[in-house]
């Protein structure tokens, strides 16, 4: 029986295959749209259908007026999600990949994360609404940040704060004042707020062209993104964040611990 599968679908499988098992390795040149074509008696437009697809899964970039090149997909590493970090809203620490014996793979090394970050008053959406509880349109505050190792995004994020939690506080700003990057239970606890527990949902979606030029992927490539919602005493949501890396470079890591 035949292949099936369009041609399309064909041409990009059989140059992933070769990307696995090394035939083509990174920063090799993808064959060209006019080597394509013969070896598969291909339109240009299939060829380009194809390469699209690579390109989307993170298998390979283009550059301006040299062609497609194969890209690293190796693992960075992984990012920790611990309730131990203090210093930063989204608790997470950088790990290099390691090797079977758990040591650094060449040319991997611990790092620590920088961030930098804006806050802005803004309306609530009703989807960020509905995750605080509030009615969309609510005032609230907005934080993007841009994690960094090395002075290289790996990491974006977005918080939203109720307002008429931190408003006329010292806490209003998470990265300024007396409590900055303390994370949300340490500058809620400043003002009497005991944040008792927090949520994640984890997914993952299509990089937006935004988040693509950050973390340095093609758009439309798939991000992993983690929805944390962190809850007061009285299961009051008290700030809601989406955080976003790579899904090809970085794995979440959980750390679980039962009590007796």
């Amino acid at each position: 029986m035949g292949d099936s599968r369009p041609v399309y679908l064909r041409i990009a499988d059989d140059l992933r295959r070769r990307i696995d098992d090394g035939s083509l390795v990174v920063g090799a040149r993808i064959p060209s749209r006019s080597e394509l074509k013969r070896a598969y008696a291909a339109s240009d437009q299939t060829v380009d259908r194809a390469v699209r697809v690579l390109k989307a899964a993170g298998y390979a970039q283009g550059q301006f007026g040299r062609g497609v090149f194969v890209t690293d997909r190796a693992p960075l590493g992984t990012l920790l999600r611990t309730t131990g970090a203090v210093d930063t809203p989204f608790a997470a620490e950088l790990h290099p990949a390691r090797d079977p014996a758990g040591r650094p793979c060449p040319g991997r090394r611990d790092t620590a994360l920088t961030w930098e970050a804006s806050s802005s008053e803004t309306s609530a959406p009703a989807p960020i609404a509905e995750r605080l509880g509030i009615a969309a349109g609510e005032p609230v505050l907005c934080t993007e940040y841009e994690y960094l190792a090395d002075r290289h995004p790996v990491q974006l994020a977005t918080s939203w704060e109720p307002l008429t939690v931190t408003a006329g506080t010292d806490v209003v700003l998470p990265e300024r004042g007396p409590y900055a990057r303390r994370g949300v239970r340490g500058r809620l606890a400043a003002i009497g707020v005991r944040v008792v527990r927090a949520r994640e949902l984890v997914g993952s979606r299509p990089a937006t062209t935004p988040e693509a030029e950050a973390l340095g992927c093609a758009a439309g490539q798939c991000v992993t993104v983690v929805e944390r919602t962190h809850f007061d005493g009285d299961d009051r949501a008290v700030e809601t964040s989406d955080i976003v890396v790579r899904a090809d470079r970085w794995r979440l890591e959980y750390v679980i611990p039962f009590t007796s």
